[in-house]
């Protein structure tokens, strides 16, 4: 007997910025949604130019309604500026107000590492890749809602 496809409907936001290491964490995702028996469509796939703008559009899928979770992914590495603080700390805030505002489990699969071999090292095709923890845990965000529910 074929197992049953999950009912959750996911949406995705991936970050271009960086755009090998955030394919990778794409790839992670997908193939733990997959193993899960989540189906992602093409089309609920959504580009992000840069990790800082991730949050508004995370917040906008959930608000619509027709998401039961959002996975979000990019990269930020710290090099020479402090660029990388103001840009981690912006994404992260916004996707904590994001899922505070709407109630929908909002995972954070953003990168906030010290050196490229770092991000790599996290994106890559193995049990290391951030993609799939963010994933695993909108999944099992959406699964402790639901027993929440079950008993309130």
């Amino acid at each position: 007997m074929k197992p049953k496809m999950s009912e959750w409907r996911i949406a995705l936001v991936v970050s271009r910025f960086n755009e090998t290491v955030t394919n990778g964490l794409k790839q992670g995702a997908l193939k733990h949604l997959k193993e899960q028996m989540v189906q992602v469509d093409d089309a609920h796939i959504f580009s992000a130019p840069g990790a800082f703008e991730v949050p508004l559009l995370a917040k906008a899928l959930a608000k619509t309604g027709k998401f039961d979770g959002v996975i979000c992914l990019g990269c930020v590495t710290k090099h020479e500026t402090a660029h990388f603080e103001f840009v981690s700390l912006g994404a992260t805030m916004g996707l904590m107000q994001a899922i505070l505002d709407t109630e929908v489990p909002i995972a954070f699969g953003i990168l906030t590492t010290y050196t490229d071999e770092q991000a790599k090292a996290r994106s890559s095709a193995d049990a290391n890749n951030k993609g799939i923890e963010a994933a695993a845990a909108c999944l099992e965000s959406l699964e402790t809602l639901r027993a929440i529910k079950a008993v309130a």
